[in-house]
């Protein structure tokens, strides 16, 4: 049987997820794991010092050494779900989930799948969720969001201000509620936007990634930000109109 060594840090305060995954990859490969724990800092900066490597976990296979977890992926040549550079993997998330928990309210209140209120609920939820993906870090959203919309450049209180107004429009659509005050709400959050991305990515032709998913993301900014902005300023119209 294909026999390999793995040092990692396992100590009672802190357990190296990448050794957890050498551990597993190499299992999957078919190799019998001489799993060594490293159980203090100090036995963590000696192993360190003496093989000459800056991180753990290290793999050895036939006496010599592969490396870390990503060493050991190029190794044996597998694919893993890393998120490297652009992405819209977020995105898909998020509107897949949102797509299905649309069909699930939808069957939960007429037991059929109804057109109009699948793509409204769809609508409604998608604005919920990405509210909570600006929410979880509004500073690193601020940061990424003011650097395009027009209005947050002129006033910067407005990204901080934006995820609410998304998040209750959201609420509100789904619940059927203050529809005079969420509609005309969202119609302006989702016209400013539009016109921030046309300007941003049509016009301008500047390279830079998009805050709808919240700080720090690898999504571009473009069609996929145009059409969110553009379903919000349908949504509102639609509401408005079915209002009045």
């Amino acid at each position: 049987m294909l026999k390999a060594k793995l040092y990692r840090m396992v100590t009672d305060e802190h357990i190296c997820p990448y050794g957890i995954k050498s551990k597993d990859l190499l299992e999957r490969q078919g190799y019998e794991v001489e799993d060594h724990h490293l159980k203090t800092r100090a036995e963590t900066d000696a192993f360190k010092q003496e093989h000459d490597v800056k991180t753990t976990p290290q793999t050895f296979i036939d006496g010599k050494r592969i490396g870390g977890h990503d060493n050991l992926v190029k190794h044996f040549g597998v694919t893993t779900l890393k998120q490297e550079g652009t992405t819209y993997q977020p995105i898909i998330a998020i509107f897949t989930t949102t797509l299905l928990m649309a069909l699930a309210v939808c069957w939960a209140m007429t037991g059929t799948i109804a057109f109009a209120l699948t793509i409204k609920m769809f609508i409604a939820i998608s604005m919920c969720a990405l509210a909570i993906q600006k929410l979880r870090d509004l500073y690193a959203f601020s940061n990424q969001f003011i650097t395009y919309d027009l209005l947050a450049m002129k006033w910067v209180r407005y990204a901080y201000i934006y995820p609410f107004i998304e998040m209750l429009a959201g609420i509100c659509m789904i619940a059927g509620i203050f529809i005079p005050i969420a509609a005309p709400a969202a119609l302006f959050i989702g016209t400013i936007g539009a016109i921030s991305v046309i300007k941003a990515v049509y016009i301008d032709k500047r390279d830079i990634k998009c805050a709808c998913v919240g700080g720090d993301s690898n999504v571009p900014l473009g069609a996929i930000s145009l059409t969110e902005n553009l379903m919000m300023m349908a949504m509102a119209i639609w509401m408005l109109a079915a209002y009045i």
